[in-house]
């Protein structure tokens, strides 16, 4: 059952079964020998670095999961810090704030109402994925006896960190909209999930916010599917950003890690758009910053922050390689086509709550509408989106790829999968981590060269493309 849980960034599956207690002891058990080795391993010998924090979304099943968790981490000696029902941003904030060796939120972010997980991080909250640490905690979860536990008996405490949570996120809203000078509109889509308990304490008693609420009751029930990428799930806030007459419509996932931003005209604004957009911002305050985004970034996104003198840092897709890009190269900001966005002085992990707080403090200060800033982004470059194709073996084809535009004297890196880029186009194909799919993103000047090359690098490709 445990190898069934673990996935690439995190650990998730349908509850009770395979994720079960059980389960979710031996998880306990294992994180807690993880943190706490990596803990001895660098010399640190405060005692708040024997303990983990601990936090849980909104999900029926959290509780029972969270309970047999934090048994399984105290029983292996470690003591909890129960910070309760929290977006999985604050664990990174707990982390940092208490010092402990680590945290763990009980969540399964966008995933129906029988899914449920866990993400799990270090010192600092550096993540935790399968190269830096699921494995072990894998292995180690599989040694745990419940029925055996010798019970070392950590401690427990609950703590309400909400305040000094709610003024870390107040140090990225502009003063104009704490002291109620600018006013701005906007509506909200909690999608049933963590939004619903974190925007009312963090951004409710906020003067300069006006907030139209959608689905934020925390029942564990959802109106629609808490994943913000899916088009049909953002109708509700298109809808209501019009109707309202708001600057903008914003749709956080599950977990509120995530959030998507429409336009006053309910457009959604790609997140590799929305990136660049907020870097304008940065970069206006940091001269010369790096900014980190995903390789499957238009190329709109370097070209604007180049242009006001920054630096793109190009990044592999995923939390755990974007976290690492931003420490190495000490990035201002960074996003991803997910709608993950980090900040350096946000210990370099993302928050939906500091990406909202940014996206509300432009806006305060914009003198056109929200359509008006983005539509110099949105020319230029005409984007596929991502493709799936279906291939009996991934390696060869990306091999075959490489080979035909190497003849063609392309620029060629194999940064995440393999990228070509031939000037007026470029593509990049990267294999699924969990699936026979290869998926393909393409981006050329026109919508008809997009068609050609889209044909074009299929055809190399081989394998039946899949809607995915």
């Amino acid at each position: 059952m445990l190898g069934k849980v673990f996935k690439a960034y995190d650990i998730r599956e349908k509850y009770p079964k395979p994720l079960s207690p059980k389960l979710a002891w031996q998880i306990g058990w294992g994180t807690a020998q993880f943190l706490l080795e990596r803990a001895e391993a660098e010399g640190h010998d405060d005692p708040m670095m024997k303990h983990v924090v601990v936090g849980r979304d909104m999900r029926t099943s959290s509780p029972e999961l969270s309970e047999a968790l934090q048994t399984g981490i105290r029983d292996h000696g470690a003591g909890v810090i129960d910070v309760g029902l929290v977006d999985t941003p604050f664990i990174a904030f707990a982390v940092n704030y208490l010092g402990c060796c680590g945290g763990v939120q009980v969540t399964a972010s966008h995933n129906p109402p029988a899914y449920n997980g866990f993400k799990i991080c270090t010192i600092a909250a550096k993540p935790v994925g399968m190269a830096t640490g699921l494995d072990d905690i894998r292995r180690y979860a599989a040694m745990g006896n419940q029925d055996k536990a010798t019970r070392a008996g950590g401690l427990r405490e609950q703590r309400d960190l909400w305040d000094a949570y709610r003024r870390h996120v107040h140090r990225f809203l502009d003063p104009a909209l704490l002291d109620g000078s600018r006013r701005v509109k906007v509506a909200i889509d909690a999608s049933n999930g963590m939004a619903g308990v974190m925007v009312p304490k963090v951004f409710g008693d906020v003067p300069g916010l006006e907030i139209v609420e959608l689905n934020f009751t925390t029942d564990g029930t959802f109106v629609h599917e808490p994943n913000p990428l899916v088009e049909s799930n953002l109708a509700q806030v298109q809808e209501a950003t019009r109707e309202h007459g708001a600057a903008a419509g914003i749709c956080f996932d599950g977990d509120a890690d995530r959030c998507v931003v429409v336009d006053e005209t309910g457009r959604t604004i790609g997140c590799d758009l929305l990136t660049a957009w907020l870097a304008e911002g940065v970069l206006a305050a940091e001269p010369g910053a790096s900014i980190v985004h995903d390789l499957r970034s238009s190329r709109a996104l370097a070209e604007t922050v180049t242009r006001h003198g920054g630096t793109p840092v190009r990044s592999r897709v995923g939390h755990v390689f974007l976290k690492q890009r931003m420490a190495e190269h000490d990035a201002a900001f960074g996003g991803e086509l997910s709608g993950h966005f980090y900040f350096r002085d946000n210990f370099y992990a993302d928050s939906g709550a500091i990406a909202f707080a940014m996206v509300v403090s432009r806006l305060a200060h914009e003198r056109r509408a929200l359509s008006a800033c983005l539509e110099p982004l949105r020319t230029g470059w005409v984007q596929s989106g991502e493709i799936n194709f279906e291939v009996e073996d991934k390696q060869v084809a990306m091999d075959m790829l490489e080979e035909t535009y190497a003849e063609q004297d392309a620029a060629i890196d194999h940064l995440d999968g393999v990228t070509v880029d031939c000037g007026d186009w470029w593509c990049n194909v990267r294999p699924s981590n969990t699936e026979p799919l290869l998926r393909l993103n393409l981006e050329a000047k026109t919508a008809r060269a997009v068609e050609e090359r889209v044909a074009e690098v299929s055809e190399i490709l081989g394998g039946e493309r899949v809607d995915h």
